[in-house]
């Protein structure tokens, strides 16, 4: 390194300026977040709407970066309208931010499987200053700032053929899958589970990140997807094939053997990530019950949670997934398993999907 210092200081790279547009019948709470999001010079308020149908229009003729959509609003409403929005401007992030995401409601579920990136509970008129104005900053820097990969895929992608990399052997029995998630992880796992072959009937072990009073209307959506039976885990649940077990919000999921049953065990002790439910933990034991037979499959969401355990799997003769990153919302969790080089294959959820596909279907009891 040169100890020399330029005579002129280096500029700074430049930082790009987030487009944001507001959608509320409140012309109220619209002022108020004007002025929350104006506060930082890394945001502009492109546009400040009363009504879905004037944010359709807007998007007709401009770009935005970052979509903060109510949900309650006269004619359309925020879930009605959220896919015209996300066609209207596939690269743009929807932040769902309505009263009805308190207490994580079927509503906020909704609008996450429908591809919106995040929710956010509006407060009372009183309390849209301090810690609300510092999340909501807070959130939609994150989301404007992952506009290097086009929005998440659809459910209804069309299916392609995908060859089979080297290092995936496709002669090992699946006994396990596990998946983490986290932001933009709804739809993904739905993109997953759509393309999943109905004859792979291993037990799944998801692991998504949300609020424990989400879990049981997320479990609920879920089963609306598939024939398999859906369970928020709990402790002594066996584990069986043909089942999907959920992680329950204030708890990590553990697979343990007791004998010959597998069964669902929690823990809810802290780790070194953070988060909770973690899949990190998850994943350690899948490689400890079912080793080579184990599958990881790591999901967009936003940290590093997963990494830990997906390369102790993969130790154990596991082999790992990750989704790719013209996929995700955020290439944060599949992002640290691709660059660790633990991953034997980047891809969309439904490419890993049909992957899965070519490999023997296991036992058929667990």
């Amino acid at each position: 390194m040169s100890l020399l210092k330029p005579l002129t200081p280096e500029p700074e790279p430049p930082t790009r300026t987030v487009r944001v547009m507001l959608v509320d019948d409140s012309l109220v709470v619209r002022s108020i977040l004007e002025r929350i999001v104006d506060q930082r010079p890394e945001l502009k308020v492109c546009a400040s709407v009363a009504s879905a149908h004037d944010a359709l229009d807007y998007l007709a003729r401009e770009p935005v970066d970052v979509v903060v959509l109510d949900i309650e609003m006269p004619g359309m409403n925020g879930i009605d309208a959220l896919p015209h929005i996300m066609e209207r401007a596939a690269r743009a992030r929807v932040l769902i931010l309505s009263s009805n995401c308190v207490e994580g409601g079927p509503a906020a579920i909704d609008a996450l499987a429908l591809g919106a990136s995040d929710t956010l509970a509006k407060p009372g008129r009183g309390s849209f200053s301090g810690r609300f104005a510092e999340v909501l900053i807070d959130r939609i820097m994150t989301l404007g700032h992952q506009q290097d990969y086009p929005a998440v895929t659809r459910i209804a992608e069309r299916r392609t053929t995908t060859p089979v990399p080297a290092a995936i052997d496709t002669h090992q029995k699946i006994e396990c899958i596990a998946v983490a998630a986290s932001t933009g992880g709804i739809p993904a796992f739905a993109n997953f589970l759509a393309n999943l072959d109905p004859r792979i009937t291993a037990p799944i072990l998801l692991t998504q990140h949300l609020p424990d009073a989400f879990m049981e209307f997320y479990a609920k959506q879920i089963a609306t997807m598939t024939p398999r039976r859906v369970h928020v885990a709990a402790a002594g649940m066996a584990v069986e094939r043909g089942h999907i077990y959920l992680a329950p919000g204030d708890a990590h999921l553990l697979v343990v053997a007791n004998g010959r049953r597998h069964e669902i065990a929690l823990d809810r002790r802290p780790v070194d990530n953070g988060c909770c439910p973690s899949a990190d933990p998850m994943l350690d034991s899948v490689a400890d019950v079912y080793g080579k037979g184990g599958v990881a499959v790591i999901l967009s969401g936003m940290g590093r949670d997963g990494a830990i355990g997906a390369a102790r799997l993969k130790e154990a003769g596991g082999t790992i997934f990750a989704q790719a990153p013209e996929s995700c919302v955020i290439w944060g969790m599949p992002g640290a398993v691709a660059k660790a080089g633990i991953a034997a294959a980047t891809l969309n959820p439904d490419a890993i999907a049909l992957m899965l596909g070519g490999f023997p279907l296991g036992r058929r009891r667990s």
